[in-house]
C-alpha cells in the first residue's frame, strides 16, 4: 500500500502545504494546524472549514461549520459501502484504524487493487498510514512558509483542492465501452452533476452546491433505465 500510494504523494504534498499556508493566514497557531491535520485528517473539509473560521464562535457558526463539513464528508458513506464486502473481512483493530485513515486516495487505490483480484487488506492500511504521515508532516512547512506568501490567491493555491478532486475522478471513469451504455447515457449523470453544481454555486452563497450537484447526478443515474 505504501508503494502504490507513491505516485499520489506529489499532489498530497502540495495539498497539505496549501492547508498549512491557509491556516497561517486564518490565524490558527502552528499547534492548532498540526492538530487539525492529525485528528481531523480530511483535506477538503479542513480547507473549507478555514473559509468559515471565526475568531469568536457562536452556536450558529459552530452549527454551520459542522453541517458543511458533514456535507463534504458524506461521500464517505457511499465510499465505505463500496468497500463493505472487503472491510468486514479484516480483523477488528485494523478495521477501525483503517476507517480513521480513510481518504479518497487510498479508497481509489484499494478499489482498483480489489477489482484486479487483490485481497490483502494491508494495501488499504499501508496507503492510509503513509498518507497520514505525509499530510501531518507537510502541514508544518506549509504553515511556516505561509508568512512568506502575502496573497495565496496570487499563487492559485485556492485551485489546489478542486484540481486534486478532478484528478481523482479520472480512475473512476471506466470508459464508454466498460459502462455498457451509449455515449450520451454514460456521460449524462456526470454532466448533470457538474452543471447543477455550477448553477447552484452562482445562485446561492455557501457550499450547498456540493450537496445539490452530487444529489442531482446520483438521482439522474438512479432514474435512468
Amino acid at each position: 500500500g505504501m508503494r502504490l500510494v507513491l505516485p499520489l504523494l506529489p499532489g498530497i504534498l502540495v495539498f497539505g502545504a496549501a492547508f498549512g499556508t491557509a491556516a497561517s493566514h486564518t490565524g490558527l497557531s502552528l499547534t492548532e494546524a498540526v492538530l487539525s491535520s492529525g485528528l481531523v485528517f480530511a483535506g477538503a473539509a479542513q480547507l473549507v472549514s478555514l473559509a468559515l473560521w471565526q475568531q469568536h464562535w457562536t452556536l450558529a457558526s459552530i452549527l454551520a461549520i459542522t453541517l458543511v463539513v458533514f456535507a463534504i464528508n458524506a461521500r464517505m458513506i457511499l465510499m465505505g459501502a463500496a468497500l463493505h464486502h472487503w472491510i468486514k473481512t479484516a480483523p477488528p483493530h485494523w478495521r477501525w484504524i483503517s476507517l480513521f485513515l480513510f481518504t479518497d486516495a487510498n479508497w481509489i487505490i484499494g478499489m482498483r487493487y480489489h477489482d484486479e483480484g487483490g485481497r490483502d487488506y494491508g494495501i488499504f492500511v499501508g496507503a492510509g498510514i503513509t498518507l497520514w504521515l505525509v499530510w501531518v508532516g507537510v502541514t508544518i512547512p506549509g504553515y511556516l512558509l505561509g508568512s512568506l506568501i502575502p496573497d495565496p490567491h496570487a499563487w492559485a493555491l485556492d485551485m489546489i483542492m478542486p484540481l486534486i478532486f478532478v484528478i481523482m475522478l479520472v480512475p473512476l471513469w471506466k470508459g464508454l465501452a466498460a459502462s455498457g451504455r451509449k455515449p450520451v447515457s454514460a456521460l449524462l449523470p456526470w454532466a448533470v452533476a457538474g452543471c447543477t453544481g455550477l448553477a447552484m454555486q452562482h445562485l446561492s452563497e455557501g457550499y450547498s452546491f456540493i450537496v445539490v450537484g452530487a444529489l442531482a447526478g446520483a438521482l439522474t443515474a438512479a432514474l435512468m433505465p
